[in-house]
């Protein structure tokens, strides 16, 4: 049985009473989006010039959504005002390019309610268009099913954007939701999806049955008429993940390969899936080891191969050197991916 959402809070952002009501978002649509990289100048600035020229490398491949501060954005290394500089410079450089219907929507780690609501309200003056929050995790002896409801609870009632809940077991200490808790939490208006970086697509099928869920097998079914976002967190079963119900992926490699994800969604959509799985099985082999490069190795590959990308701040800075990076394009078939890439 689906569960019934309510419709006005997804068509608009919530906001308490004594506050102005907020404009509709951009439509969130079925697709490739990427958690895009955060860059810095020398002097460990934000450098949002190469944030300008990455996002619209990512929207020119087709990619539909950005989203920014995750675990490839370094979010948690960043000041309250850094992520609200990042949030404006993507939503920034997407509107003078032309690309005022891809989303941004910014990511939020916090171990209060009180603070990610104060994080969602800077992302919403910002522009973002929503939310992407995993759960608490710092006291994680005292973490079980009441406490992550009533944090993902209290934060969408104080949120004036909508929130996509992200499930990442590997960021937060092993945490990770069950599919009984993803369903009871779906119910909540003003919580429209998740994220499933835990990787189970048996997880994801079974909350993408039990709600009205956005993707190509419901074509019919958007964000805005009551629907909910069931997103692949890795790309290596994107098919899998569309094929029950999925609506698409949040993929770090998506930084490298772009346009890659965007055919394999497209031919999928299209009904094509026989030729989605062939880029597919080369994706799925590609995808572990970029993704096992995290931020910093993902900007020294596109700095190899795209020319811009940089460092990460510390600790993560120099994880990974160039000489590293080769060991591992030759032990994987990273090559024939750029290639095919720049072939799209």
């Amino acid at each position: 049985m689906h569960v019934c959402r309510s419709l006005c809070s997804v068509s608009f952002r919530i906001s308490n009473s004594h506050e102005t009501p907020m404009a509709p978002m951009r439509p969130l649509v079925p697709g490739v989006w990427v958690p895009t990289l955060t860059f810095y100048t020398e002097n460990d600035e934000i450098d949002v010039d190469t944030i300008a020229t990455h996002t619209v490398r990512l929207a020119e491949a087709g990619v539909v959504a950005v989203v920014t501060l995750g675990s490839y954005g370094e979010g948690v290394l960043l000041s309250p005002e850094e992520r609200s500089l990042v949030n404006q410079a993507h939503r920034k450089a997407l509107d003078e390019a032309g690309f005022a219907h891809v989303a941004v929507i910014a990511g939020v780690t916090a171990q209060s309610v009180k603070a990610a609501v104060a994080l969602a309200k800077d992302a919403a003056a910002a522009d973002a268009d929503a939310i992407l929050v995993v759960p608490p995790s710092y006291y994680r002896a005292f973490v079980n099913d009441e406490m992550i409801e009533d944090f993902f609870t209290g934060v969408a009632d104080g949120s004036p954007l909508p929130i996509i809940i992200y499930n990442y077991p590997g960021v937060t200490a092993g945490v990770d939701l069950t599919s009984d808790l993803m369903i009871k939490l779906s119910a909540h208006p003003n919580i429209i999806g998740t994220k499933f970086t835990c990787g189970n697509c048996g997880k994801l099928a079974r909350v993408a049955n039990a709600v009205e869920a956005v993707g190509p097998l419901n074509p019919d079914v958007t964000v805005d008429k009551g629907g909910y976002l069931c997103i692949a967190g890795l790309a290596d079963f994107l098919v899998p993940a569309l094929s029950v119900g999925g609506a698409g992926v949040i993929s770090g490699p998506g930084n490298i390969v772009p346009k890659t994800l965007v055919r394999v969604y497209n031919l999928f959509a299209e009904g094509k899936i026989s030729q989605a799985l062939v880029v597919q099985r080369q994706l799925s082999q590609t995808d572990y080891v970029l993704t096992n490069l995290r931020p910093d190795g993902a900007k020294i590959a596109l700095q190899k191969y795209f020319g811009y990308g940089g460092g990460s701040r510390r600790p993560l800075k120099r994880r990974l050197d160039v000489k590293a990076l080769g060991e591992l394009v030759s032990a994987s078939n990273i090559e024939q991916m750029i290639a095919f890439e720049r072939s799209l």
